[in-house]
């Protein structure tokens, strides 16, 4: 459930309550699939890329996991932040701004979450909103996707799981040959949507 207020919407997930300020991507049908079967454990270290409001990280926060969170949005920052405030959940995570792996260069996680820009995009449709930014998948809605898949091996401990959401607009035959090439195991849990259906993929290391 919704509201709308001045500055900010406010949005309840399992009774807890968030806040989206203007110009933030606001939580829905894919970030609910990852809150609903993502599981956290106390004293992980997990890494949520593209953090928006922050929801996923708090509720990593308030299962005892460290947290670091990452947005490319400046303003998404701040409104997790306040959000993890009124959690009381500030302490236990670690904001940071920058794209995808570049603020954690060098380190690994037990856990990798993201909700990335999946949607196929032509070249007129794009802008620079943020909120649009973080739909938009380039042409073939693989533009972050792709980096992502290339990329998070490297950031993953040897018994680590990732977590991350796509489109069937976006080639999720890709998506598969990319991890097995990469030697993960995944599993893929489908939610049908009005024009689209989302995989939540659920990936170990083989």
């Amino acid at each position: 459930m919704v509201f709308h207020g001045n500055r900010a919407k406010i949005v309840f997930y399992r009774g807890s309550r968030f806040l989206v300020y203007p110009g933030v991507y606001e939580p829905a049908e894919d970030t609910f699939l990852l809150a609903d079967n993502l599981e956290f454990r106390s004293g992980e270290r997990v890494l949520e890329l593209g953090t928006g409001c922050g929801l996923l990280s708090i509720l990593a926060a308030k299962a005892g996991a460290r947290v670091v969170a990452t947005d490319i949005n400046p303003v998404a920052l701040e409104c997790a932040r306040d959000n993890a405030v009124e959690h009381g959940v500030a302490g236990s995570i670690d904001f940071r701004l920058g794209d995808l792996f570049g603020p954690v260069r060098g380190e690994s996680f037990d856990l990798l979450v993201f909700n990335p820009p999946y949607l196929p995009s032509e070249d007129g449709e794009r802008s620079s909103d943020p909120v649009e930014l973080a739909w938009d998948g380039g042409k073939d809605g693989r533009k972050v996707l792709d980096r992502f898949l290339r990329e998070f091996p490297h950031h993953l401990k040897p018994e680590g799981r990732a977590f991350f959401v796509q489109s069937s607009l976006s080639n999720v035959f890709q998506t598969k040959q990319m991890l097995e090439a990469n030697n993960f195991k995944f599993k893929a849990l489908e939610k049908k949507l009005f024009f689209e259906r989302l995989y939540l993929f659920i990936c170990f290391r083989s």
